[in-house]
């Protein structure tokens, strides 16, 4: 579990670096870099689908354990599921397999009076209603912030293994060579140096000079800056990045 004076701590260098604190020479340092290009990886995980991927993983369970901690990547867990087909070569034991009988006894056994496609489908359905009425959809809770999967059942034994459907967070490496996002990331890390560096040049007017003083940019810079950053948001809810759009909405 994070740390609650870290996490201030990353919110104060956050803001510091913000309003340009640490700038000696009016430019940035790599501290400001550093933290700009932090804030385009939070901004698009937050709000673009294509931050995120698809993958399954596999969950030995442990008796009389209901709460389980999954890796940090892991932002969400959408199905979990028992095996429901087995193997026809064990029929007693811990190898049986109900899911499996009720397949043999159905569809195998019937001897010269196996049917088509239709006969198949027809299983299939059965296969996934027994599922639903016996077991083969485990109820769960997922908190994404401590990454606890907690089962609502009992187990009673060690050792089965139940699939995750789940969303990994992409790595940073991925988002910048991604060719979808490369560009999304370059330009938003480039506003918000822009911004931070006009916060700099805005707490003085001018500076001395051979001719009297020279003028500052920081009000445009900071004006420049907001805009990209609004057009930059603006395009991730215009699904230039190639991600998943929204579907029909009913209601």
């Amino acid at each position: 579990m994070a740390d609650l004076a870290t996490e201030k701590n990353k919110v104060f260098e956050y803001v510091k670096a913000s309003l340009g604190g640490g700038m000696v020479e009016v430019e940035l340092d790599p501290q400001h870099y550093e933290i700009a290009l932090q804030k385009s990886f939070d901004v698009y995980r937050q709000k673009s689908s294509n931050a995120v991927e698809e993958s399954y993983g596999f969950l030995e369970l442990v008796a009389d354990q209901n709460e389980y901690t999954l890796p940090n990547q892991v932002q969400m867990v959408r199905e979990v599921f028992r095996r429901s087909t087995g193997g026809t070569g064990a029929n007693t034991g811990t190898l049986f397999e109900p899911f499996e009988a009720g397949y043999v006894n159905t569809y195998l056994l019937q001897a010269g009076r196996l049917g088509g496609l239709a006969t198949y489908e027809m299983f299939t359905q059965y296969q996934e209603l027994t599922a639903r009425m016996f077991g083969g959809y485990i109820n769960f809770t997922f908190e994404p912030v401590s990454k606890k999967l907690t089962i609502i059942r009992k187990v009673r034994a060690s050792g089965e293994n139940i699939l995750l459907w789940m969303y990994n967070e992409k790595p940073d490496v991925t988002l910048l060579v991604d060719t979808r996002c490369k560009n999304w990331m370059y330009d938003y890390t480039l506003a918000r140096c822009k911004f931070m560096l006009g916060e700099a040049r805005s707490k003085f007017a001018t500076i001395a000079g051979p001719q009297g003083g020279t003028s500052l940019n920081g009000d445009a810079l900071k004006a420049e800056a907001q805009a990209e950053l609004e057009k930059l948001e603006q395009d991730l809810y215009n699904y230039t990045d190639s991600q998943m759009p929204l579907t029909w909405v009913i209601g």
